[in-house]
């Protein structure tokens, strides 16, 4: 790791108080960081070029909820201090989850090596540094990449989400609410894609139509619109990211044999062409979580800290409503103890409500070479609270490994902002191999209960069926007419055959034995509307 404050106490040892004395204008920053209760061990402090491994910087593990913020140019050490912080954390028994975008965190299931940057870093924060490896589990989203496979079902997704994920304007948004609104109320289940496919193909259809006009504010143009887009998507390769089984996200609450908390590492380069998806993807996981978490309040640590990289690929081209769910579903879930770090390039990425929320900032290096870089970092540094450095300065002067941090302390207040020299990770810095990681991706008790795709009958099979069964009904009906029937009177027939009762196309699926036999086993009553939360993500039972 690399310095670029010209430290001249690169000789210091690991022993207790043989580095440089604590200057008495670093002594309350010092101070603002001296917690009795567990914490994460950053590193030490950085006053005027110097080290001082007597001032260790530190974030209280209770406060680890109220969420952050870690940000820094590209090659600043922002993935390295993901790495430590999650290795800390484990070790404590907190769960954790990585988004791996760029395909590097698989290391932190591997013991580190040792090297003599290592042990400099180690000792010039007086860091005890041991190489270990965590329990880690390896996801990828529907099984693209190694990992076991994460998948959800477009019902469960929801429509808020599920428009972005489409580009689909307000109106359509709301459009596509209500189709979700009729399929939950005719229990037509939408578990893939296709599913959803067919309920738009149904109502944009000569039978759908009367269905369609039931559905007030839905024009057959926008429903038109909503089915081109689902068309291009699965064009796309996107079908495998929707169906069963659906993955339960209480699998990321886990902790080992041994009482450290399971890392979860979910694989993401293989979607890095497909950005809006993985960061909608990760939206749901999080939305999940706060649909099925209970309250807990403030709590000695949290159940879960969840690290969601390059996030501004989240906020990018939202919709009003969209950034407004994410700034709710942060604020409530603190209180279900579930941790959210934000990682991305700088703070300005992040909308200002959003940003409101996080209460530990660990801000790397900023580079100013162009006049927009020097208005971010301009911006970067009014985010911050009173500070004894200049912080313009300071920004675009740390090295690798080091920050800028400010954290929440035990009593909710903000620590002083202080340059840190980071500690480094006591896992591999890099991905493991290959062979490896396959060979643990198999080995989990998780891959036979995720790893195989299940194809049930849901709301395509229904309405298939049901058209199948009117289609052989009007031959039958224009065999025993004759020829003459089966021209142009056929249509007349039809009509009025559906005006002396015979059921409509929906009320066949609905009717239909198949259907109420699913209804009853997985506990819901026809004609009842699935209860949607945050974002409109539902789940009818686990």
């Amino acid at each position: 790791m690399s310095d670029s404050q010209g430290a001249p106490d690169r000789a210091a040892s690991g022993a207790p108080g043989t580095g440089p004395a604590l200057p008495a204008e670093a002594a309350p920053i010092a101070a603002g960081y001296a917690f009795t209760g567990p914490a994460l061990d950053l590193g030490a402090l950085v006053w005027d070029g110097h080290c001082l491994p007597d001032a260790q910087i530190r974030v209280p593990l209770p406060m680890l909820n109220r969420h952050g913020l870690v940000a820094g140019a590209t090659g600043t050490g922002k993935t390295k201090t993901l790495q430590l912080m999650a290795e800390q954390l484990s070790a404590q028994g907190v769960p954790v989850f990585l988004a791996d975008v760029k395909g590097d965190l698989s290391g932190i299931s591997a013991p580190g090596a040792a090297g003599d940057r290592v042990g400099s870093r180690a000792a010039e924060v007086r860091q005890d540094w041991t190489a270990e490896g965590f329990p880690t589990e390896f996801y990828a989203l529907g099984g693209q990449g190694h990992g076991i496979p994460v998948r959800a079902t477009v019902t469960s997704f929801g429509p808020v989400l599920l428009s972005k994920v489409l580009r689909l304007n307000q109106t359509q948004e709301q459009s596509l609410g209500l189709i979700f609104h009729y399929a939950d109320t005719k229990g037509l289940e939408l578990i893939d894609l296709k599913d959803l496919r067919a309920v738009v193909t149904f109502l944009t259809s000569d039978e759908g139509k009367s269905e369609l006009k039931s559905i007030g504010g839905l024009s057959p143009a926008t429903a038109g619109v909503i089915l081109r887009s689902l068309t291009a998507f699965e064009a796309q390769g996107m079908t495998d990211f929707f169906g069963e089984p659906e993955f339960d996200t209480s699998e990321f609450l886990r902790t080992g044999p041994d009482g450290r908390g399971v890392v979860s590492v979910l694989e993401l380069p293989a979607v890095q062409d497909k950005p809006q998806l993985f960061s909608t993807f990760l939206m749901w996981l999080l939305a999940d979580l706060f649909h099925d978490l209970p309250e807990i309040g403030d709590a000695d640590k949290p159940k879960l800290v969840f690290f969601f990289d390059e996030a501004h690929l989240l906020f990018t081209d939202a919709s009003r409503a969209f950034l407004d769910s994410i700034t709710r579903t942060v604020r409530l879930i603190r209180s279900k103890g579930v941790g959210v770090f934000f990682v991305t390039q700088t703070p300005k990425d992040v909308p200002a409500d959003v940003l409101g929320q996080l209460g530990n900032r660990v801000q790397h290096a900023l580079r100013a070479f162009t006049p927009d870089d020097q208005k971010a970092l301009k911006a970067t540094v009014k985010t911050f609270p009173n500070s004894a450095y200049d912080l313009e300065e300071l920004l675009t002067g740390l090295g690798t490994g080091e920050a800028v941090v400010t954290v929440l302390s035990e009593t909710g207040a903000p620590t002083p902002v202080a340059a840190t020299r980071l500690r480094a990770p006591e896992s591999l810095m890099g991905p493991v191999d290959g062979a490896d990681l396959d060979r643990a991706v198999r080995s989990s008790p998780l891959y036979a209960r995720y790893a195989q795709a299940v194809d049930r009958e849901s709301a395509y099979e229904r309405l298939a069926a049901a058209e199948a069964g009117r289609t052989a009904q009007d031959r039958e009906a224009a065999r025993a007419g004759g020829p003459e029937r089966a021209g142009g009177t056929a249509a007349g027939e039809r009509s009025g055959r559906e005006e002396a009762g015979r059921p409509s196309l929906v009320e066949q699926v609905v009717d239909s034995g198949a259907f109420r036999s699913l209804a009853r086993s997985v506990g819901t009553q026809l004609g009842r509307e699935i209860t949607r939360s945050l974002f409109g993500t539902a789940r009818r039972g686990r």
